[in-house]
This record gives C-alpha cells, structure tokens and sequence, in this order.
C-alpha cells in the first residue's frame, strides 16, 4: 500500500517517481486539491509540457461515456519529446475500474495518469486501486495549516528568497489565514514587486502586496479615537459611513479594537509579551502601533472604554428610537477624550 501524508506526501508532489503509473489526489477543498495537482503536474511534465502537449485533460464525464479515452491518452506518442501526463479530473468511484482497465497494460514510457477527487473514506474504490499498488500513490489533502516547509518552497518557486523572522512569521500568518490560491497570488505580486529590487523581503513589502482586508477606513476611526483626536472625527466618519459602514458595524469592530488592546495591556509578561500572544498575529508599524496605543491607555481605562462601547451596542441593537449615526459617534467622541486623559 502505498498512501503518503506530510511531509513525505509533499515531497512526492515537488517530484514525482517516473517508474510509478499513477497519483491519485484526493480532499474535500477543491482549491487544495487543484493546487496540489498543480504542482506534482509541473513537476512531471516542466513549464512547457502543456504548450508541448504533453498534457492530457480527461473530465470525468467524457470518460464514462468513452472509456477508451484513458488508454488512447496513456499510449499516445506526442511531436515533442519528455515525460507526459493523462490527468483526469473530478473522478469518482464509479470511475475505478474503467481506470483500472486503462491501467492494465502500463509501461514505463507511457504517459503517467493523474486523478483528483473529492472526499473519499478509506473503503473508496479509487483508494483501494491506487493504494493496492506498488507503483501508484494516493495522497489526501486536509485543511492542514501550510508547514514553514511549505511556505519556504512556495518562496523558492515565487523566485523569492528566504526572508528574516519577522517576515516569515507575517507569510506563516497569510498562508494560515488565506486561501491556497490567494497565497500564491499574492506570492506571485511579492515577486512582480520586488523583481529588480535586491534588498531583502520587507515586512512592508509583504503587506503592500498582501490581499487588504476591507476594514482599512474602519482602523483609521479607531486610530483617531485611540490617539485622542475627537477634531479629526466627524469627516472620517462621513468617509466611512458613505461607504456604506453602518454604526452597528463600527461598534463591533471598534469593540474587537479596544478588546485586543485589553488582551495586550494586561498581560501579565507585559506589553510585549501581549502583542505577540495576539491572534492572529500583527507585524511591522501596525503592531507597534497597537503596543503604544496599549500601553498609553493602560488596563482600567480600556475596561471602561468596552464598557462604553457595550452599553452602545446594546443601544443600537434595542427598540430604542434614537439616532443610530449620532449615538455611534457621541460614543467615539467620548472614548477620544477618556485617551487624552
């Protein structure tokens, strides 16, 4: 039986055995899956297999209707030379014994057969075919978090070298929150950015290409309220709220604000070790920031400050028929001058 998981599961997809007949890639995120079938394909067939033909699609339902499809695919002898792959996608177990039948007579030199699928339990019939040979692989992907491993390869395929902790530590926490596609999307941007720039990988550089999470003029109004500038309020409100920003939602976001100020302020290892208890984590001028605007406010005044905001939210969430822009921003005019005090 051979089925592979890890790290040993990894290192198959970066290179692939060409004595084996077969890989079989299976899991219930299709993204994961698709990324993964990616790569072991790249890795069999380089960067201009495809262009060359050496690549075959098969989808799952036009091999139902034309078995033959497989074995026409695995023998076919292309114009260019190299290794090639019948990859077939979406297979279910109702596929198993036709792909076994296209498998019967297999050489070294034919075409290499890659299959995805779904979820499959251990009773599958793609598993048991795959899994029962010595020369086939079977390899289920999870909602595992990427291995610093993985993110060091994903680097050296971007074309980006190993960066410093910090750095690594920021990527560790975009490939844990972000889709797999998404990472190496925003991978893809880091090496387009940094292309003809030879100073090392930047935290700034990180989160100049990273995917922005939306909340950017929300972090502006509570900056201000934080550092006490109730003058600077009204106009950046009016800039959030035409963008369609409801008070309700300030009031979440700046009561999980003042929350993550608390969690760091009263740490018992102190501010630092608070910060880098947060999850998830913040880096470069950002988490500086959060780490003054703790330690200015201190444990007591921010315990009453998400009392405030709590006495807000349930004001905006009740009957009551006050104005909702108007109570949210007396609410933030009264934590601005609780900080300059």
């Amino acid at each position: 039986m051979v089925k592979l998981t890890g790290q040993a599961a990894a290192q198959y997809m970066r290179k692939p055995d060409p004595a084996h007949m077969g890989l079989l890639i299976f899991g219930a995120d299709p993204m994961r899956v698709a990324s993964k079938r990616q790569e072991a394909i790249a890795a069999i067939v380089g960067p201009q297999g495809e262009d060359e033909m050496r690549l075959t699609r098969i989808n799952a339902g036009d091999l139902r209707k034309d078995p033959a499809l497989l074995n026409d695919a695995i023998k076919a002898q292309g114009f260019f030379p190299g290794p090639r792959v019948a990859f077939v996608e979406d297979a279910a177990d109702g596929l198993a014994k036709m792909i076994e039948a296209g498998l019967a007579d297999w050489q070294v030199g034919d075409a290499q057969l890659v299959v995805t699928a779904g979820q499959l339990t251990a009773k599958s019939a793609l598993r048991k075919l795959f899994e029962g040979r010595s020369d086939a692989v079977s390899i289920g992907i999870y909602d595992d978090p990427p291995s610093v491993s993985d993110v060091e390869q994903a680097l050296a395929q971007a074309g980006l070298g190993q960066p410093d902790r910090d750095v690594m530590d920021m990527l560790m926490a975009l490939a844990n929150t972000l889709e797999p596609g998404d990472f190496r999307q925003t991978l893809e941007k880091l090496s387009l950015y940094k292309r003809g720039d030879e100073a090392s990988l930047s935290v700034e550089d990180v989160q100049a290409c990273a995917p922005q999470s939306g909340d950017a003029d929300v972090d502006d109004v509570l900056d201000i309220v934080t550092a006490g500038q109730a003058d600077k309020l009204g106009p950046m409100l009016r800039n959030v709220y035409a963008q369609g920003v409801t008070p309700v939602t300030l009031c979440i976001g700046a009561t999980r604000h003042f929350r993550r100020l608390h969690k760091v302020a009263a740490d018992p290892g102190g501010v630092g070790a608070g910060i880098g208890r947060l999850r998830p984590p913040v880096f470069g001028p950002r988490r500086d920031q959060i780490a003054q605007q703790a330690s200015s406010w201190g444990r007591n005044k921010l315990e009453r400050a998400l009392t405030a905001l709590t006495d807000a939210d349930l004001q905006l969430r009740s009957a009551n028929t006050a104005p909702q822009y108007a109570l949210m921003e007396r609410t933030l005019i009264r934590l601005s001058i609780m900080g300059r005090r």
